[in-house]
């Protein structure tokens, strides 16, 4: 069975987008993947198609109604429906790789992309959504964060990376940043690839690697140091 993505948004036309292409964009055009999008504002009920309304106490902005986006949840993740429901938020919990290597483990995905001040709190809590963001900072709506998440599901179904190995000394996959890369040429501007990753010798040249990895986290994430090392799903 192929993952399975729904997106609930105002604004189908953005998808898929980069997910058309690339990796993502191939997984889907042979049906690894298949990705589906609901316009939120065919469930509204007024001739202007209206999904907002003002909060409730005042404030600025506007906020997406309960009623509305109950409908169309309830339209895109029936009963019976396993899919976990996501609101892409930026009160969200961060999204992790370890997250990520779950939801690609499962059936697929129901992804609801806010918009305006944010979406009413009572059908976040009616209707099970949880809550995911992808940093801290705020974007114009959910559909560039939807785009993020997705690409790195997509990315990890079986057969979309040509080297299923490429994947296991990536940043965040260890609790490391990843260890630098080079390539061809041998010399550039002066600055030429290190000894070790042309002696052959594969077990210096992993250990290298490990302590690179090790050094570069230490300079700009302590913090992953600080968690225990997640291991690398088989």
């Amino acid at each position: 069975m192929s993952f399975r993505a729904t997106v609930l948004t105002l604004y189908p036309e953005m998808f898929p987008g980069a997910l058309g292409l690339s990796l993502a964009g191939r997984a889907l055009e042979a049906g690894t993947w298949s990705l589906e999008t609901l316009q939120i504002r065919d469930f509204a009920t007024d001739r202007h198609r209206t999904v907002d309304d003002t909060p409730a106490g005042g404030g600025a902005g506007m906020v997406m109604r309960a009623d509305i986006l109950a409908r169309a949840i309830d339209a895109a993740s029936p009963a019976g429906d396993l899919r976990p429901r996501l609101l892409m938020s930026p009160r969200g919990k961060p999204l992790t790789q370890a997250r990520v290597r779950e939801l690609a483990a499962g059936p697929g995905a129901v992804i609801l992309c806010g918009r305006f001040e944010g979406v009413d709190q009572r059908v976040i809590e009616a209707r099970a959504l949880e809550e995911v963001s992808v940093g801290d900072y705020i974007l114009s709506g959910g559909e560039v964060a939807a785009h993020v998440l997705l690409d790195a599901v997509v990315r990890l179904l079986p057969g979309v990376m040509g080297n299923e190995a490429s994947g296991e000394e990536e940043s965040f996959e260890n609790g490391l940043l990843e260890h630098p890369h080079y390539t061809r040429p041998q010399d550039f501007e002066g600055r030429p690839i290190p000894d070790v990753l042309i002696s052959g010798n594969h077990a210096k040249i992993a250990r290298w690697r490990h302590a690179e990895a090790e050094k570069l986290t230490a300079e700009r994430r302590p913090d992953l140091l600080a968690k225990p090392a997640q291991p690398v799903a088989k």
